[in-house]
């Protein structure tokens, strides 16, 4: 939620998975006379079924005006009018036209709490994936050319202090050159170390268990039934290359119970040795290729942990 009083900014405040009620409390420059309150509420959604709904509050419910030589004012029952969405979002400032309608000032300084940035940036050359470095930003949205390519947020921050997240994909279909990028930022910051880079694909990663079903294009429609396409359905873990490139390493293979995400996979306790030597044969060389989730392949006679249900996690790099 942001506070404004007077047409002046005052701050932020927000809840956590926690907690999602809080308490914002800041101190208010006032005038004689009648003064004006602004809150700016935003959500990243809200719940929209279960038990007890009715009880489930969203909003401001307590506003009050503290050391007042007259004592508390209690003002959650004045008269409060609502309004939906920005100015910025109904002049679509995000779009080409829509920026013209603004008047725009360098960036100088670190800026108040939401505040539009708008700039211009030529497409790097190459076929490589295009994303957008936020580092340094809060929480908002992103527009290149008119189109919203989502929320930025820093929602989470690593043991060494970096957003678990800061790089957002840009779609490479962006103008040559003069493409409008538009950021409106909820928190005081200063867009300076946002970049525009290309980002690396070659590592490519799949996680399958035995709780998941087939592919859904092992079944097709005819004569308005599903059949089976092949005789045999299994589960697999798919890997696929980027346009024009081939699997040249497994960095790494496991049936059992891995752990970890894409680029920091750890073994389990229960791990079929042949993992990494089965995934070579189905992989190595091929641009695309579909491993199989099937006991008999990966254990040998010898399989571990027989009472648990298996994961297959394959890490490989591709290259020309």
């Amino acid at each position: 939620m942001h506070a404004f009083v007077n047409g002046e900014y005052i701050g932020f405040a927000h809840g956590s998975h926690e907690e999602k009620s809080f308490v914002f409390e800041k101190p208010v420059p006032l005038k004689a006379g009648v003064n004006q309150i602004s809150l700016l509420a935003m959500t990243i959604g809200l719940p929209d079924s279960g038990a007890y709904m009715e009880h489930r509050y969203a909003g401001p419910n307590l506003v009050t005006v503290l050391g007042l030589n007259t004592g508390t004012l209690d003002l959650t029952r004045n008269g409060w009018w609502h309004q939906v969405g920005l100015n910025g979002e109904k002049l679509q400032v995000f779009t080409e036209e829509g920026s013209k309608q603004v008047q725009w000032h360098k960036t100088k300084a670190v800026a108040e709490g939401l505040t539009w940035y708008k700039t211009y940036f030529d497409a790097p050359e190459g076929n490589d994936p295009v994303a957008i470095r936020m580092a340094g930003m809060g929480k908002g949205m992103i527009w290149v050319n008119g189109k919203s390519i989502g929320h930025h947020w820093t929602s989470f921050l690593s043991p060494l202090g970096e957003p678990t997240q800061a790089k957002y994909h840009i779609p490479r279909s962006i103008n040559p050159k003069q493409n409008l990028l538009v950021v409106l930022e909820e928190q005081p910051a200063k867009p300076k170390p946002i970049e525009i880079l290309i980002v690396n694909r070659d590592t490519i990663c799949s996680v399958i268990t035995e709780y998941h079903p087939p592919n859904v294009n092992s079944w097709a429609r005819k004569d308005g039934i599903f059949r089976p396409v092949f005789d045999v359905i299994k589960t697999s873990a798919d890997i696929k290359c980027p346009k024009h490139k081939k699997v040249v390493v497994v960095e790494f293979a496991s049936f059992g119970d891995p752990a970890g995400i894409c680029g920091s996979f750890v073994l389990g306790k229960c791990n079929s040795p042949v993992s990494k030597e089965i995934v070579e044969q189905h992989c190595m060389g091929k641009i695309s290729c579909s491993v199989p989730i099937d006991r008999k392949i990966f254990s040998r006679k010898n399989e571990g942990c027989p009472d648990i249900k298996k994961t297959l996690a394959i890490q490989v790099k591709c290259a020309i």
